[in-house]
């Protein structure tokens, strides 16, 4: 499959492109900077957008997704984070957290599955970092977004973070195949059974 990422950035927020082998469509996952650079590495690649799917709203993760989007590309968010672009102090991240407009803003919820990039993209709504914090998984890999990343995992303790529900997000991770790569929000990639057995904030709920 085609896969490459985009992380240049003051945070290393990592983003996400890829597609089937052979597709000329391509997802972009949380491109929170730079628009014109990542589009600038998918057309190096003979790709094309065909849709921008949002791990969850936080700036470094959302912040250019209206502007890389667009009028012709969907951006799929899951609806406790989208408030984020309507109203950021009703949603109430505790800092700054200015997005472009996304003028194609699209829903999704657990357990739906998105046909994009010649992929099958299962939604799994991880909350707990934001109140609508979502993980995609194929049957080639998971991107995490900012649940889990090599050794560590995700804060949750900004004003609309929930630990609780960060601890049931994480043992739904750890349900996850072994064999799986995981592509986290920022930081290298690693895998679902690495994590299992050496993530120290993991350890308590293997």
């Amino acid at each position: 499959m085609y896969l490459d990422v985009f992380s240049e950035n003051p945070y290393g927020t990592n983003c996400w492109l890829l597609a089937s082998e052979g597709s000329t469509d391509a997802v972009v996952v949380d491109p929170g900077f730079e628009p014109t650079r990542v589009r600038a590495l998918l057309d190096a690649a003979g790709k094309r957008p065909a849709a921008v799917l949002l791990t969850h709203a936080h700036v470094d993760h959302a912040g250019a997704a209206g502007d890389f989007a667009g009028d012709e590309v969907p951006v799929y968010i899951h609806d406790a984070d989208a408030l984020a672009f309507s109203d950021a102090d009703a949603w109430n991240p505790g800092f700054s957290n200015a997005l472009a407009p996304a003028k194609d803003l699209r829903s999704i919820g657990d357990g739906d599955v998105l046909e994009l990039g010649g992929l099958a993209v299962e939604v799994q709504h991880t909350p707990g970092h934001t109140p609508g914090h979502c993980v995609f998984v194929t049957d080639a890999l998971v991107l995490s977004g900012d649940l889990v990343f090599a050794g560590s995992i995700g804060r949750s303790d900004f004003p609309n973070s929930d630990p609780a529900a960060m601890r049931e997000s994480l043992r739904r991770f750890l349900r996850l195949p072994d064999e799986l790569p995981v592509h986290p929000g920022h930081g290298p990639t690693t895998s679902v059974a690495r994590e299992r057995a050496s993530n120290p904030f993991l350890a308590e709920l293997r």
